[in-house]
């Protein structure tokens, strides 16, 4: 009987498309529902370790089928094709966070921005291993088909820090700190991209420029918004010289 398991079973087990979280607020007494099957988790979850060598492509997808256990056929059963691989690792990390938060401060108001670095920093050093793949996964985001999702999953991201930052905002801030953080999470996670010093060190550095100007520019929510969109448009100039159409 061959190790692999038949394509019947694969489409049993994974759906055609696939399913979107279904929450998307926190809750202290409940947990998430999973974004993924078993079975896509399992594909997904090989397919990552082939993307330092493979980039986000349809190879490391069916490298992780196959070490899965499955055959290279079951790729076909993700309509989103390469995006389902960038989706997994933004989703995984994202969520990952929340797994690791003992060494922060007390969530005291005075420590939240402090808290908000940390959870920033720690979320862009979880793409190192894949750091120079990266700009493969930002043009496959930027595709009109995927900007929906791609756009509510840092937003998700931008809200997940702040959560566990030990943001308690009710008033219009919670807006403008989550469209400000979304800005400036992507265009140093950009800069990552590019940035060859020693441990990311200038990647820290931008990091904590915008931090310190999102902060200074936070104090009416018109400048708030102004800087956002400044920042928007800084991300998405980045994008297009890099070659991507929006």
């Amino acid at each position: 009987m061959s190790s692999h398991r038949s394509l019947s079973t694969i489409r049993c087990a994974l759906p055609r498309r696939i399913p979107k979280l279904r929450q998307s607020y926190h809750s202290y007494e409940h947990d998430a529902p999973s974004a993924f099957t078993p079975a896509e988790d399992a594909i997904l979850s090989a397919a990552i370790a082939h993307v330092p060598a493979h980039g986000f492509t349809t190879t490391a997808l069916s490298n992780g089928a196959r070490d899965a256990g499955y055959l290279d056929v079951s790729t076909n059963l993700f309509s989103a094709g390469v995006f389902s691989l960038v989706k997994y690792h933004l989703v995984t990390q994202r969520l990952a966070l929340s797994k690791n938060t003992s060494s922060l401060p007390t969530k005291e108001p005075t420590n939240v921005l402090e808290n908000v670095r940390t959870l920033t920093l720690r979320r862009l050093r979880a793409n190192e291993p894949i750091i120079y793949r990266w700009q493969e996964a930002v043009a496959i985001l930027a595709m009109p088909k995927h900007i929906p999702d791609s756009l509510r999953e840092l937003a998700l991201l931008s809200d997940e820090i702040h959560f566990l930052a030990g943001d308690t905002s009710v008033d219009t801030s919670w807006y403008t700190k989550r469209a400000g953080l979304s800005a400036i999470y992507a265009s140093t996670e950009l800069f990552m991209t590019q940035d060859r010093s020693a441990n990311f060190k200038e990647t820290e550095e931008f990091l904590d420029r915008r931090l310190e100007g999102a902060h200074a520019l936070s104090t009416t929510i018109a400048e708030a918004g102004r800087w956002a969109g400044v920042q928007g448009m800084g991300i998405i100039n980045g994008l297009r010289s890099k070659g991507v159409r929006i």
